[in-house]
């Protein structure tokens, strides 16, 4: 088999499992397409399309179930995305052992969140400064802007730059942050995403490391796995996959670790 053809394989089978979990999996794209010899920033830069493509298609099966918020979608989304740029733009200054070592962190960080137990946020109106009451469908969200603006834009600048979605982070932000119903937060995060990867594939594809080649097959079956891991997302509880993806998580932080200390040493 080869090189591209595992590549598409193991690029469905995770946009299946990513897109019914409200995440891009750009952590899990960039492992892949670096443990299988892709330079560092190509991954980066190729897992973004990639996270469009997959996004794009979950959005149209959570939007035509009403099982996003837009509201929610364009202000974290917003915010996200125009750190992803600027974390895109600015990657070519960090070599890329530099960037896998920030990846790690990143993916064990997520990992461990994700094992967390959901907890609900509040679910009264808050009349003090710094909180936005935003009621739909006779559910009330409550977002702390005061902790939901500063995380929004750092998790935005760091997944442009290593080239993930940070889905991973914003999920967990709305349920356990906001009180977002998970299945609304899932639909709303994978609007997100979309926006985030454009703005972060735009920022790395400014300094080259685009392949063509390997990017539009892959994101060809992202669309197919999204849309499959979208329908399947409207019919399954998130709580087993949500553990399932917090211990592969972690076993990608760890591969990923140990990818960078190799690379290293093999650069002298």
């Amino acid at each position: 088999m080869s090189t591209t053809a595992l590549v598409v394989l193991i690029i469905f089978a995770l946009s299946v499992v990513m897109i019914m979990s409200g995440r891009g999996g750009g952590n899990f794209y960039v492992a892949a397409l670096v443990l299988l010899g892709t330079p560092m920033h190509t991954a980066s830069t190729t897992s973004q399309f990639i996270l469009l493509a997959s996004a794009l298609s979950g959005v149209l099966i959570f939007g035509k179930a009403k099982t996003l918020s837009w509201r929610l979608a364009l202000f974290f989304g917003g915010l996200n995305a125009s750190m992803a740029f600027v974390g895109g733009f600015f990657a070519h200054l960090f070599t890329g052992v530099t960037l896998q070592i920030v990846l790690s962190i990143l993916l064990f960080i997520a990992g461990i969140w994700m094992l967390l137990p959901e907890k609900g946020g509040r679910k009264a109106a808050d009349p003090r400064r710094g909180y936005w009451n935003l009621q739909e469908g006779g559910d009330t969200y409550v977002i702390d802007l005061k902790v939901a603006v500063p995380l929004t834009l750092a998790t935005g600048f760091f997944s442009g730059m290593v080239g993930i979605s940070g889905g991973s982070f914003l999920v967990p932000l709305m349920v356990v942050g906001c009180g977002v119903p998970v299945r609304v937060a899932v639909g709303t995060a994978t609007a997100m995403l979309a926006a985030t990867a454009l703005a972060g594939f735009t920022g790395n594809a400014l300094h080259g490391g685009f392949s063509p080649i390997l990017a539009v097959p892959a994101a060809v079956a992202a669309v197919v796995g999204g849309i499959l891991g979208g329908k399947l997302a409207l019919k399954t509880k998130p709580k087993s996959l949500k553990t399932i993806s917090g211990l592969l998580t972690i076993v990608a932080a760890v591969f990923m670790l140990v990818n960078a200390a190799t690379s290293s040493t093999g650069g002298g």
